[in-house]
């Protein structure tokens, strides 16, 4: 009975999870490392991503500094970067790379929060899911005569309590990177 909940509320966990990965990707116009979680450079036939070859730093609010342990794999990780949907070009001076962040247009960051809110609303789809599986799981035992009528209205109503708690969990992140980038 109450494995159906902690499914439910596993899988709500890591969309929210996901949600929150994907908002320290998104790019609020302050040097932030975590842009590069998704940048994966060709090194010896294996995608690898840069934090692993490299050191990562913030030297300047508006400045990423990748300093790669293997010197030779720098034209590599340039090249991986242009490739990739970050939006800035490198700057390779022989020892490391540089990005410099321009500040944000209004244009751009109203672009930006409107991504912000459909990864949040894809974000509820998935918890919605969740809450319509585990409830057709609750129907399917009810129905089984596994569990009782009050058992039943009883999980349905906890599984919609977790529904909305992860769904304000939702809203508040999108809501704190909304201002992040709108702030700046």
């Amino acid at each position: 009975m109450s494995e159906i909940l902690t499914k439910c509320e596993t899988k709500m966990n890591k969309s929210v999870e996901a949600l929150d990965r994907e908002y320290q990707s998104v790019r609020a116009g302050r040097a932030n490392p975590a842009v590069l979680n998704k940048v994966t450079v060709d090194y010896y036939g294996a995608a690898t991503p840069v934090a692993q070859m490299a050191a990562v730093s913030v030297p300047e609010p508006r400045t990423l500094m990748i300093t790669p342990w293997d010197i030779t794999s720098l034209k590599e990780i340039e090249k991986a970067i242009q490739a990739s949907d970050i939006g800035i070009n490198p700057a390779n001076d022989g020892k490391s790379i540089r990005l410099n962040f321009p500040p944000l247009t209004e244009e751009r960051r109203k672009e930006l929060c409107k991504d912000i809110k459909k990864y949040a609303e894809e974000t509820k789809v998935s918890i919605r899911s969740s809450r319509r599986d585990a409830i057709e799981k609750i129907k399917a035992q009810k129905k089984n005569g596994e569990i009782t009528e009050d058992d039943e209205k009883h999980l349905e109503k906890k599984v919609q309590d977790l529904t909305d708690k992860f769904c304000k969990e939702a809203d508040s992140l999108a809501e704190a990177k909304e201002k992040e980038i709108m702030s700046v």
